[in-house]
């Protein structure tokens, strides 16, 4: 079985599993989240001031960098208990409909983990689409509408096949990624009917929409995170494994 790692502060590595998130892990990620929403924080503000109220970027960066905060202060035995106060976090801080669409799926999703100190690509599929479900009895989006769901359903559908399929953890955020980021662009053509956006009518189409953008984003860290920690393993010598 293929194992990343995390450093220890004296420079031993401590082994993770490829095929499963747990709590080292799932933390990893989160911080890996928070370096790319604040990497890409103009970027989506420029996206949200075309069709939008010009926060989204700043807001999605406040609300992670207070969930990893909080995270980095705690000390958790689970994974769910980590979704939950990132859930929490974001609902506090992040302005708009933002916060409550990202911190219903946290929390939705941390149902799903509660209890479980780690997660494969099934459960992990489950959890994430327990998140979208809340996501969308909440906004009340369909597929069209040009929001975060537009890059969140198939991104998720295609996570659920990956799992079916056998498919490595990495392997399957892989394929559900590059679905988020058809589903992303996809938005640009579309007239928005949900949001501020809706507002602009026609106006809106032509612009990619910032909720998919961050959606994409937050994905695109779930990987990145995973195959940093790979990579993180194979620069380890021989005497430390």
């Amino acid at each position: 079985m293929l194992l990343f790692v995390l450093r220890d502060l004296d420079g031993g590595c401590n082994k993770l599993d490829n095929e499963k998130l747990d709590v080292n892990t799932t933390i990893a990620i989160l911080e890996r989240i928070k370096d790319i929403i604040e990497a890409n924080k103009d970027y989506l503000t420029e996206l949200d001031s075309a069709i939008g109220d010009a926060d989204h970027g700043i807001n999605m960066n406040r609300g992670f960098s207070k969930a990893i905060e909080k995270v980095r202060n705690n000390q958790y035995f689970d994974i769910g208990s980590i979704f939950k106060d990132v859930a929490m976090s974001l609902m506090s801080t992040v302005g708009g409909a933002a916060g409550p669409l990202y911190g219903t799926f946290f929390m939705r999703a941390s149902m799903k983990l509660a209890g479980h100190k780690e997660a494969d690509l099934t459960l992990l599929a489950q959890a994430f689409r327990e998140g979208l479900n809340g996501v969308i009895a909440l906004g009340k989006a369909q597929p069209g509408d040009k929001t975060m769901v537009d890059a969140l359903i198939p991104a998720i559908d295609a996570l659920e096949t990956a799992a079916k399929e056998g498919s490595s953890l990495k392997d399957g955020l892989a394929k559900a990624l590059a679905m988020a980021e058809k589903g992303m662009k996809d938005t640009i053509p579309l007239v928005a009917k949900k949001g501020r956006a809706s507002y602009l009518g026609e106006r809106s189409a032509g612009h990619q929409d910032p909720g998919a953008t961050s959606s994409y984003l937050i994905l695109k860290a779930f990987y990145e995170a995973l195959e940093n920690l790979g990579h993180d393993w194979n620069s380890c010598s021989m005497s430390q494994r």
